[in-house]
């Protein structure tokens, strides 16, 4: 309910001129989303799938009033140093898009569930968490009070 709160304190605050913008989302001002929302869900402690479902910005009265924009282009793709980075990179690409669409995994009760391939898993520690953090952040402990490494 974060952007109903968000509409409802710009109502509050915002004096309005123009008879229109009373009745547009947000008075009007214009508010950028970024995100995959089928990928990047809420967190509701104890939710079910339905509650957490019902939260996403798509399930509120404000999402008729949204415009989508698709990115069509994988960036990440065009970074790729060789033609196995590249392959590697679209394969990858391909994957994720194939779980965002629901072509790959099934459904357990509330669950969805994806096998995630070898080449994906660290297995090369005991505690991949920790080597997965070393490997984004390097030197994390010693940097944390640095606003500018992140």
């Amino acid at each position: 309910m974060c952007f109903e709160a968000l509409d409802r304190m710009l109502r509050d605050l915002m004096p309005v001129t123009d008879q229109h913008k009373t009745h547009q989302p947000f008075v009007g001002k214009v508010v950028v989303l970024g995100s995959d929302f089928r990928q990047i869900l809420s967190v509701i402690p104890k939710g079910s799938r339905h509650d957490i479902l019902s939260s996403a910005i798509n399930s509120s009265h404000l999402w008729s009033f949204c415009k989508v924009l698709k990115l069509h282009t994988n960036m990440r793709l065009l970074m790729s140093s060789s033609d196995q980075d590249e392959s590697e990179m679209k394969r990858f690409a391909n994957w994720i898009l194939d779980i965002r669409n629901g072509n790959i995994g099934s459904i357990v009760g509330d669950e969805s569930e994806v096998e995630i391939p070898d080449d994906l898993l660290i297995t090369t520690t005991d505690d991949p968490l920790s080597h997965l953090v070393d490997f984004a952040y390097p030197n994390l402990l010693q940097n944390m009070s640095d606003y500018r490494y992140f």
